[in-house]
C-alpha cells in the first residue's frame, strides 16, 4: 500500500476503512475496497483526511482481514468455528465440550514468521461449548503475502489446533481397604467419584468395596471388564507401603503401568496404567478431602481416549503444584497445565 494526497487518489482503491464522526455518530464513511471518485474528495477533506492509503499493484501485500480469513482456513478445527473478521482478527469458538490440544512448537514457529500473531488457550485445556479457544491476526494493517503463505505451508504438514470431544466411558470403581470393607469406617470416595463423573459422558457400572486381598481386588476388576468397562478407577492402598496391595493388583491384572507417582501435589501417588485400551487410574486419598487433585487434571484426557504417556506425566511438574486457593478456580488456574 502507499500513502498519497486525496486529490491524487481518484480511481484508486482504498485499503482501509475511513471512519466518520458527526454529532455523536461514529461509523465508516468509506469502506476498504472503495474506488475513490472525484466527488469523494470534498467529503474526505471535510472529515480531516488529507491523505489516504491505497493499494499498489503487484506489491504482494494482503490486508489484515484477508490474512485473518486465510489463517482461519489453514487451521480448521472440528467441533469449533471461526467468527467473521472484526478489527482485523478472527476468534475460534468451541461448539462442543472437550479438551483443546495445541501443537505448541508449531505455534511458536508461526508466531516467529513476522507480522503474524496467534494466541490460544493452553495445550491440554478442558473447555466448554462457547469458549474462546484462539485469536488470529496480523499486527500491521497489511503484510507481505509471503508471510501468510509460509504459515499455510507449515499448517499443511501439521495440525495446529484440535478440539477433542469427550467419549462415553463405562466405569468400574474399586475401593480397597479392610477398614472400609469391614464397616469400621464409612467410605467417602464413592460420592466424590460420582460427583466428578457428572461432568463427563460416564456410565458407572458399579462400585465394589474390597478387603485387602489381592484375589478379591483382581476378580472385582475382571468382573467389570467382563461387563464392558473401558475405564477402571481404584482407590485405597495407593502408597508404597508393603501392605498396600492396589498397585500390585493392577499389575497382576496384566496392565502396563505408565507411572506410579507423578510430579504433582496433591495426588503425588497417582497411578496411571492401561490394559489394552482400558484406562486405569489409581487415585490416592487426597481426592476425598480436597476439591481438586491430579485426578481432575487427568480426567479430560482419559475421556478423549488419548493415552497418557510418561512424558505427559513428567511435564506435570511445571504447574503441578496446586496453590490451595480458598475458593478453587480450576481449571482457570496454574494447576495441571502440561
Amino acid at each position: 500500500m502507499k500513502k498519497i494526497p486525496v486529490e491524487q487518489a481518484v480511481g484508486m482503491t482504498l485499503c482501509h476503512d475511513i471512519t466518520k464522526m458527526v454529532d455523536g455518530f461514529k461509523g465508516a464513511a468509506f469502506r476498504r475496497g472503495h474506488v475513490i471518485r472525484e466527488e469523494d474528495i470534498e467529503e474526505l477533506l471535510n472529515i480531516g483526511k488529507k491523505t489516504v492509503f491505497v493499494w499498489e499493484e503487484n506489491a504482494g501485500e494482503i490486508h489484515e482481514e484477508d490474512c485473518a480469513l486465510r489463517m482461519a482456513a489453514m487451521a480448521p478445527v472440528q467441533g469449533a468455528h471461526y467468527t467473521a473478521p472484526s478489527e482485523g482478527k478472527v476468534l475460534l469458538m468451541a461448539d462442543t465440550r472437550g479438551m483443546l490440544r495445541v501443537d505448541t512448537e508449531l505455534l511458536r514457529e508461526i508466531n516467529s514468521i513476522g507480522d503474524i500473531t496467534i494466541s490460544t488457550l493452553p495445550d491440554h485445556y478442558p473447555v466448554e461449548s462457547g469458549a474462546r479457544l484462539a485469536s488470529m491476526r496480523i499486527v500491521p494493517l497489511v503484510t507481505k503475502e509471503e508471510q501468510i503463505i509460509a504459515a499455510e505451508r507449515l499448517c499443511a504438514q501439521r495440525k495446529l489446533l484440535d478440539l477433542r470431544p469427550y467419549a462415553h466411558k463405562k466405569i468400574g470403581v474399586i475401593i480397597t481397604g479392610s477398614e472400609v470393607y469391614s464397616g469400621r469406617i464409612k467410605d467417602k470416595f464413592e460420592p466424590v467419584v460420582r460427583r466428578k463423573m457428572e461432568s463427563y459422558p460416564a456410565e458407572i457400572l458399579g462400585v465394589t468395596i474390597c478387603d485387602d486381598d489381592l484375589d478379591m481386588i483382581i476378580n472385582s476388576a475382571k468382573a467389570y471388564l467382563a461387563k464392558g468397562a473401558d475405564f477402571l478407577i481404584f482407590t485405597g492402598g495407593m502408597s508404597v507401603d508393603p501392605d498396600d496391595l492396589t498397585p500390585t493388583a493392577i499389575r497382576r491384572l496384566g496392565a502396563q503401568v505408565v507411572s506410579h507417582g507423578v510430579p504433582s501435589q496433591p495426588g503425588n501417588m497417582t497411578l496411571v496404567a492401561y490394559l489394552s485400551d482400558v484406562a486405569i487410574l489409581g487415585v490416592p486419598g487426597a481426592a476425598i478431602s480436597l476439591p481438586t487433585t491430579i485426578f481432575d487434571v487427568l480426567l479430560p484426557q482419559i475421556f478423549t481416549g488419548d493415552k497418557l504417556t510418561k512424558d505427559d506425566l513428567i511435564r506435570l511438574g511445571d504447574g503441578g503444584l496446586c496453590q490451595m486457593c480458598r475458593a478453587c478456580h480450576f481449571p482457570n488456574c496454574t494447576f495441571g497445565r502440561y
